[in-house]
């Protein structure tokens, strides 16, 4: 029986012995046949899909346990990386660049994935220097899950002036005279940076499946194949599920993909898992996890269990 597709000349690991081989036959989505070139080009009838690897390294496909895959495709288009960027100076350039052409009502957002020691500069960026790149955009800059850099324009889209009541969970450095400076420090925890997040835009549907589509293939780009999201705060089920659901429905999901389902209501936690169980009463439950929740009380809910559920697999911050 003829292969559905062939891949040789290539170095490929089989986590088994031998541990490399040169060719691999895949017929209806499994592996059929594991050898060398000769041998597995055999197998090639005419409608064969023949890949040649040329001497490249093939893995198999990574997965990654703990992500946040979905909240990262709702997003991605709206984010300006600068993961690898060399120096501050780079990083205030693509972020003056981002700024002119993000359309209003958006932000532009630098959501973590970078560090200061990354910079020639070795520090980070001033809230002065974000002002004068992006005077009229709003910018938020995370770092880590330590603090947020708002710029003007941020600090009054979000609301935040010398009248703005404390958070509860986080600070807003204030100056001499009582005004925000746009230092947003996550303590005792990043409650302050999420809530603030959350009050930007979002992106339409179509575009959220657009950036969602884009964010998977960059994990393809990686190697990841297969992922666990792990929910979090501020990611909301049914409405946050709703776009990957629509990929795998489509047959353009690219990874296969278990959710966490994420309890965002302090003291409602029960009647989330009974609607939630009511919904998807044809769906098993296939996993069962702890984990403390941040946006729970602490008395009565640091603990959850969730529900996991597997699915096969504009303009653009640059």
């Amino acid at each position: 029986m003829s292969a559905e597709l062939i891949l040789h000349n290539a170095k490929i690991a089989t986590n088994g012995v031998p541990s490399f081989v040169e060719a691999i036959a895949i017929t209806a989505g499994k592996i059929a046949a594991v050898g060398k070139d000769d041998e597995i080009l055999r197998l090639r009838g005419p409608q064969t899909h023949v890949i040649d690897g040329c001497q490249r390294t093939v893995i198999p496909g990574l997965n990654d346990s703990h992500m946040h895959p979905i909240r990262g495709g709702l997003n991605y288009n709206l984010e300006l990386r600068w993961d690898g960027v060399p120096s501050l100076a780079d990083a205030l350039r693509m972020l003056k660049e981002q700024a002119a052409r993000t359309p209003a009502p958006q932000w532009v957002r630098v959501i973590g994935g970078w560090t200061e020691f990354q910079f020639a500069e070795r520090r980070m960026p001033t809230l002065d220097e974000i002002n004068a790149v992006a005077p009229d955009t709003p910018v938020f800059v995370m770092h880590l899950y330590d603090r947020a850099l708002l710029n003007a324009a941020a600090l009054r889209a979000v609301g935040y002036d010398k009248n703005a009541p404390n958070f509860p969970a986080g600070e807003v450095q204030r100056d001499r005279h009582g005004n925000p400076t746009g230092l947003l420090i996550a303590n005792p925890n990043a409650n302050i940076l999420y809530s603030t997040l959350a009050k930007g835009p979002k992106l339409s549907r179509e575009d959220q499946l657009n950036s969602s589509r884009l964010f998977f293939r960059e994990l393809n780009r990686f190697g990841i194949t297969s992922a666990i999201d792990a929910g979090g705060g501020f990611q909301n089920y049914p409405d946050d599920y709703g776009v990957v659901n629509e990929l795998h429905r489509n047959g353009e999901l690219s990874i296969r993909l278990a959710y966490n389902l994420f309890t965002q209501r302090p003291k409602q936690e029960l009647a989330d898992f009974q609607t939630w169980t009511t919904a998807m009463a044809t769906t098993s439950i296939v996993s069962m996890a702890r984990e403390k929740c941040l946006f729970s009380p602490p008395r009565t809910s640091k603990t959850f269990s969730c529900r996991v559920r597997t699915c096969s697999p504009s303009w653009k911050a640059s």
